[in-house]
């Protein structure tokens, strides 16, 4: 096992249950305890984790970005009914954006069953997932790569999505404020989710429900531009009263 991939099996166990410890971890990679406090000494440096003795506890700061393979296995039940309300929004012919989150992953997955789409993104994650559909345009917009995002963004990507203009656009997004709105952890992804969302005709974000009242750093569009949130689970009453007063629909699983 190569050591990227010991320490991201590290991080989705101190993701699930939130501190570590270096003995169990040592026993169950089958790798020196020494070898583990170097793996654990790195997430300390990235910022993903606070070391103990022994061991180690998750670091909660909301404003870290995980790497995208963690970020991929995390409420994955979660996303794959998202991902379904977002599909049964899709009528074959349409022409679509997708963001390059994880849960775009999950919605490209749940509209194989389409016929006729073309569908635009800069999601390398998702290009190779719809490799093997017929039938469909597929078009990537190119751009620069974030490395460790499987991501193109940059001036070259946000010219190539304000060059189309679409029936609907899938996002997501880092955190969601009342007042501050659609927000991001890095201003490229915020500069590219804005291209987007003014390259689209329906806007529709797909964000579980641990996204909601948090902020980050890069403000990527406000609410009031969104048609369709869907979530994972029903909204407090306040975001439901919100998202009424914008004139915005909320879907989730329970009553999609």
């Amino acid at each position: 096992m190569l050591a990227l991939e010991r320490r991201n099996l590290i991080l989705e166990k101190l993701q699930t249950e939130k501190r570590v410890v270096v003995s169990e971890l040592s026993q169950l990679y089958d790798v020196s305890e020494e070898t583990i406090r170097r793996d654990l000494d790195k997430l300390e440096k990235e910022g993903f984790a606070t070391k103990s003795y022994g061991g180690a506890v998750i670091n909660e700061d909301v404003s870290i970005d995980l790497p995208f393979n963690v970020r991929k296995n995390q409420n994955v039940v979660g996303k794959q009914k998202m991902a379904e309300i977002a599909a049964s929004l899709v009528q074959d012919g349409d022409h679509l954006f997708l963001d390059a989150s994880t849960t775009a992953v999950f919605i490209a997955k749940a509209l194989k069953e389409k016929e006729r789409l073309t569908l635009i993104t800069n999601s390398i994650e998702i290009l190779i997932e719809l490799s093997d559909v017929s039938g469909w345009n597929i078009i990537s917009t190119g751009g620069t790569m974030k490395e460790g995002y499987l991501a193109f963004l940059g001036s070259g990507a946000e010219k190539m999505i304000r060059s189309f203009y679409v029936d609907k656009v899938f996002f997501s997004c880092k955190a969601l404020d009342h007042e501050l709105g659609i927000m991001e952890s890095q201003e490229p992804f915020g500069s590219t989710k804005a291209a987007m969302i003014s390259s689209g005709r329906k806007k529709i974000l797909v964000v579980d429900s641990t996204k909601f009242d948090q902020t980050a750093f890069s403000i990527a569009g406000k609410l009031k531009d969104v048609d369709i949130v869907v979530t994972d689970q029903c909204p407090d009453k306040k975001w439901l009263d919100h998202f009424e007063k914008l004139g915005i629909e909320c879907r989730y699983p329970a009553q999609a």
